[in-house]
């Protein structure tokens, strides 16, 4: 069985601190991708872990010849500890993949990126513990206890503000393991943790592990887009056409994943042979995503709102999270609308 090993909060913290460093660099980014002799254009994709359902889309574009017959070369760049956003933000891949908190603290700290499709519609994580826990019935029961964090700056406020939503007072301890935090909740050593409902939630019932889940938005708490594709600025401001014919066949291919749950997860898998060798938890895992997280409340696939980004956005920026070039808190909301995009997705 593939052992999960997928992060939900990559150590953003130090990820801003090189984003501001190389925030200088970012202008380098529209000669970044190249033009081959055959007309063809390579265009380089940032992953943020090993492959999993979060990049079906893009497996399934490259199978079906989507981007060849766009006259795009996809160069991966698989994930090696750094950031995809810094990697896009320095030019050194033009698109990536990316969470909507982590991006809103990157682009408002200067990053040049912004985001042009949404993968995952509403947040994919919830809090989680062992179903056996009678003494916790709502976040509300966490006070007093201690959290699997994954050391994301917003993590902990998040937690916080899910609790007092519930009703408790958002006092507990966060102890940061990354992806140790699962195997810390099944064994006890931890209270709770945010597991990706389509990866470790179903990796626990495989293992007959059995948890209590709470969805943020259930306790008040904004929804976000779980996944989201970002772009280099000044990449896309040179490249429309490029970056048009790119964005909709990466969206087909997510379309495709979501309209064939099954088939989408066998080419994952078969374009990542040998890593990827349960094909039955990549079906559960898809079709759970495709069921009931990437699509929004018109039945469309990859479209984002001012209103989906500025809800989160305010939290963030209220609970100071967002700060500027300068390492200083944000004094007034930044404008939502130019953090996202969805002309890429139009004709």
């Amino acid at each position: 069985m593939f052992s999960t090993s997928k992060r939900r909060w990559l150590p953003a913290a130090a990820a801003l601190l090189t984003i501001t460093a190389l925030s200088g660099c970012a202008n380098s980014a529209a000669e970044g991708a190249s033009d081959n002799d055959d007309a063809h254009t390579t265009i380089r994709f940032a992953l943020d872990w090993t492959p999993n359902t979060n990049h079906t889309g893009l497996y399934v574009a490259l199978n079906k010849g989507y981007f060849e017959e766009a006259g795009i070369d996809v160069e991966i760049v698989p994930f090696n500890n750094s950031n995809p956003e810094v990697l896009v933000n320095a030019g050194q891949a033009e698109f990536g993949i990316s969470f909507q908190d982590t991006a809103s603290m990157s682009i408002a700290s200067g990053a040049d990126l912004q985001s042009v499709l949404a993968v995952e519609q509403t947040w994919a994580t919830e809090v989680a513990v062992l179903a056996d826990r009678d003494d916790i019935q709502s976040p509300a029961d966490l006070d007093g206890m201690v959290f699997g964090g994954f050391d994301n700056p917003a993590e902990t406020i998040t937690m916080q503000s899910v609790v007092q939503a519930a009703g408790g007072e958002g006092e507990f301890e966060t102890v940061v393991l990354g992806t140790s935090a699962y195997e810390a909740l099944y064994s006890g050593d931890v209270d709770f943790t945010v597991p990706y409902v389509a990866w470790e939630g179903i990796e626990a019932q495989e293992r007959g592990v059995e948890l209590k889940t709470f969805a943020y938005t259930d306790y008040g708490f904004p929804d976000a887009y779980q996944v989201v594709v970002v772009g280099n600025g000044s990449w896309l401001d040179a490249h429309p056409e490029a970056a048009r014919d790119f964005v909709q066949a990466l969206a087909h291919g997510y379309e495709d994943a979501i309209a064939d749950p099954a088939g989408a997860a066998q080419i994952l898998q078969e374009e990542n042979a040998g890593l990827l060798t349960d094909l039955d938890m990549l079906v559960a895992s898809q079709t759970m995503l495709s069921e009931g997280y990437m699509l929004d409340e018109h039945g469309e696939f990859g479209v984002q709102t001012e209103a989906h980004w500025s809800e989160l956005g305010e939290f963030l920026f209220e609970a100071g999270l967002l700060t500027g070039p300068d390492g200083a808190p944000l004094t007034e909301q930044p404008n939502w609308s130019e953090f996202f995009t969805n002309e890429y997705l139009q004709d």
